[in-house]
């Protein structure tokens, strides 16, 4: 697997790189300015699961509020930078854990170096980014358009540009709206770069159209091999982008912990609002980190505990009444108002695993 091999950076009082667990990052959507908004958010993806929190440093103003949000934040913080490499000395001043610049937006050489040379004196790691919507003229009119080759070629030109300033704290990434040229991108990088990859799809959508594609180019990116932290990139509350992003890490295997919620898909026999009852008990799971469990949710007593039984515990819904079952063995008849209480005290007396 790549990601064994690529180079441990700590960002804050987080590792990534060298085969440390794949960590989750987001970014807010709050103006950086309004330091209260700010920490708001960045709480409540805290204890959604977020790892590594990123924020817009556009002004001065912005900058200085970096250090206030920092003394109110549990994870490390990253300042985006585009276009004013002051605005990444500010932040790098202001406390930033780690600064993510497009050397191509900064501008000249000198001033690049001057970003770099900061980030050496204070010790923190700058991300490297290229962005398929910004990439160079010249290397889109040698491949004729936007191709995954002219984003390997960008990335590893700024990264080299970097090391020759003496500087080798880097995490790269390479973003596409493409999925499939994205996924290209990383097959290409991946051999050829010795830092931590930042993976996503960039500017994915919606929650609907951006989770499905997210969840295809994450998916066949990081089950390659490829990937040491992600972000799933979602047009709306930056809370969603977490429960994303653990759902396809699980799925591929990538993280343990947390409970996995099944559910059917509802059919003529559902006689319970299974959605909503499913919606319910997905909330109440993400209290139960601790637990490396599956839960199903079923909608029909008939073929409910049979269709369970893979899953460590499940309720199944019916006409007024539900079932509690475990292990495809029905314990309990509930009435079915009682169903959503009593899988709670089950998880909360569960065994710690």
């Amino acid at each position: 697997m790549y990601r064994e091999h690529t180079r441990v950076i700590t960002i804050g009082d987080r590792k990534i790189g060298g085969g440390n667990p794949i960590l989750i990052q987001s970014m807010t959507n709050t103006k950086t300015e309004d330091v209260e908004a700010t920490v708001k958010q960045i709480h409540d993806l805290e204890a959604a699961g977020c790892d590594i929190i990123r924020s817009t440093v556009p002004t001065p103003e912005a900058a200085r509020a970096l250090g206030e949000i920092k003394k109110q934040i549990h994870i490390p913080i990253v300042a985006d930078i585009h276009f004013d490499y002051r605005m990444a000395i500010a932040a790098i001043e202001n406390g930033a854990d780690k600064i993510r610049i497009n050397p191509g937006n900064i501008g000249s050489r000198d001033r690049v170096r001057a970003v770099v040379d900061k980030a050496g004196e204070y010790n923190i790691p700058i991300r490297v980014g290229v962005n398929s919507g910004s990439l160079e003229k010249d290397i889109i009119e040698k491949y004729g358009r936007v191709t995954a080759e002219g984003l390997v070629e960008s990335a590893l030109d700024k990264v080299h540009m970097i090391e020759e300033m003496g500087f080798n704290d880097l995490v790269v990434s390479i973003k596409s709206s493409d999925v499939l040229m994205c996924v290209k991108a990383h097959e290409l990088l991946a051999p050829l770069c010795p830092y931590p990859l930042h993976v996503g799809i960039t500017e994915a959508g919606t929650v609907f159209s951006g989770n499905i594609k997210s969840a295809l180019g994450l998916g066949l990116i990081l089950h390659q091999g490829i990937g040491d932290t992600i972000r799933v990139s979602l047009t709306g509350d930056p809370v969603n982008e977490i429960a994303s992003a653990r759902q396809i890490l699980r799925t591929l295997g990538l993280r343990k912990g947390g409970i996995e919620v099944v559910s059917c898909p509802t059919c003529g026999r559902t006689s319970i609002d299974l959605i909503g009852l499913a919606n319910e008990v997905e909330k109440l799971a993400a209290g139960f980190d601790h637990l490396n469990i599956k839960v199903a949710v079923m909608g029909c007593v008939v073929n409910g505990p049979g269709e369970a039984k893979e899953a460590d515990i499940g309720i199944a819904g019916g006409k007024g009444v539900g079932l509690l079952i475990k292990h495809g063995e029905v314990v309990k008849k509930v009435p079915e108002a009682d169903l959503l209480p009593v899988l709670r005290e089950e998880l909360i007396n569960w065994p710690d695993q």
